[in-house]
């Protein structure tokens, strides 16, 4: 037998050209679909990166540029959204606005329709009056005690300076802080209004000799409630230092607001009272002779009408209601309590010694015209004065506040009167109240 031996490298090339001879004609054959898949998947590829890319691209704009709300709702521009009532008023530039009855308020491009709770007659006559007083400078205040409202608030400055004086804390108390001080002493030191009480000296001075416990022949007797009326002085220098003390005036007069903020429509400034601890300046305190202690003639008001609505106070307010041009309720006002600073039965004792004081005290000769009248025989009178310099003697600061419940069904006021006088007195303040007490009883009759 004959075996033929082919070479190993010879054999290997020849298969090689086999395979590629038929993956050529594989390719030919199918060359038309390859190419036809291979643009198809790179078109496919190209759609999605670029409409990946937009995608991102808008997100990012919209997150730049948020969408214009004024395009979306042709309903929106129409009809605003309500403003949350008590961010309005503080928007509002209520302070500098003419109190009338009905006014309008300007913010921007908007204009603001006001409903207010001034007595329009009342607010008229109390400005006519206070122009005829000869005061340098007067501010009154005219509310219900028994719902907060502001009948009146008038500003009169002889100079024609716009500002209000009602709001302003810039005036000191006097003896309108004895209110407190009797308030304190009434229901936290055991004192009733017809507990006897000593002074020496005259009634309206303030010495240090005049403040020691001692009884002699100079002493004088006199109930508690006859030296409230008649705003004796040392009396109340030695509540202050003997019965009182630092902590328990603190209390009372943070219970009467001073130091706090009192909440109103537009900002009213802080009363403030610095008690100190030695014994002079506890008398001081308490009895109102000092200049330190500073008070505006809304929260003057608020005094009175803590005494004549029981013990309570309502929340000062003026507007009653604001709307949009276009007629829309912004805002509706609801009456609320806003302390209770003392009990009915401390309140009740107050109405004597502020009756007291439109009888027998420092407004007697004031309100005798009115108490003698037959037709305000049944109005309950009650009130405080307080007078006081300046450091230079150049002004006098002279208060009266009070109230009136008439049991004929009128409504019940609180009132503040502040008259500053230069040089020569104007109409005291007593007098200006008791004018506008009888404007406000007998308009309310016819």
């Amino acid at each position: 037998m004959i075996i033929n031996h082919h070479d190993p490298s010879g054999w290997r090339d020849y298969q090689k050209r086999l395979k590629s001879d038929a993956r050529r004609k594989y390719l030919q054959k199918n060359l038309p679909a390859l190419v036809l898949y291979s643009a198809g998947s790179l078109l496919l590829l190209v759609f999605m990166f670029c409409l990946g890319s937009w995608i991102i691209g808008h997100l990012s704009q919209a997150s730049i540029n948020p969408p214009d709300t004024k395009k979306q709702s042709s309903i929106a521009l129409k009809k605003p959204p309500k403003k949350d009532p008590s961010n309005l008023l503080k928007e509002l530039n209520l302070g500098s606005a003419q109190f009338r009855d009905h006014f309008v308020v300007e913010k921007g491009d908007e204009h603001f329709n006001i409903t207010s709770s001034i007595d329009l007659a009342l607010q008229d006559y109390i400005l006519g009056l206070l122009r005829r007083s000869k005061t340098i400078q007067a501010a009154v205040v005219v509310l219900r005690p028994d719902d907060g409202r502001i009948l009146a608030m008038v500003n009169y400055d002889k100079e024609g300076n716009g500002q209000n004086l009602c709001i302003k804390a810039d005036f000191p108390a006097a003896s309108i802080f004895k209110i407190v001080s009797a308030a304190a002493a009434l229901e936290s030191a055991g004192y009733t209004p017809d507990q006897p009480v000593f002074f020496q000296g005259r009634r309206h001075t303030l010495y240090k000799q005049q403040l020691k416990q001692t009884k002699n022949k100079y002493t004088n007797k006199i109930s508690f409630r006859k030296a409230f009326a008649s705003s004796v002085n040392s009396v109340f220098g030695k509540l202050g230092i003997f019965d009182l003390g630092q902590d328990l005036m603190s209390e009372y007069a943070n219970r009467f607001l001073f130091n706090r903020v009192i909440p109103f429509d537009f900002p009213v400034a802080m009363s403030t009272i610095q008690i100190p601890d030695d014994d002079y300046g506890l008398a001081e305190i308490a009895s109102g002779f000092n200049r330190k202690t500073l008070i505006s003639p809304l929260h003057a008001a608020l005094l009175a009408s803590i005494v004549a609505n029981d013990g309570i106070l309502m929340a000062p307010w003026l507007v009653e209601k604001i709307s949009s041009e276009s007629g829309e309720i912004l805002y509706h006002r609801k009456t609320a309590q806003l302390t209770s600073p003392i009990s009915w039965k401390t309140a009740e004792d107050l109405k004597v010694l502020m009756r007291d004081t439109v009888v027998y005290g420092t407004c007697r000769k004031s309100f005798r015209p009115l108490r003698r009248k037959k037709a305000f025989k049944d109005v309950d009178f009650g009130a405080k004065t307080g007078t006081i310099n300046d450091k230079k003697d150049q002004f006098k600061y002279d208060w009266l506040t009070g109230y009136i419940l008439p049991q004929n069904g009128t409504k019940a006021i609180s009132i503040a009167v502040l008259a500053v006088h230069g040089e020569k007195l104007g109409l005291r303040s007593s007098d200006l109240g008791r004018y506008i007490i009888k404007y406000y009883l007998t308009s309310k009759k016819s």
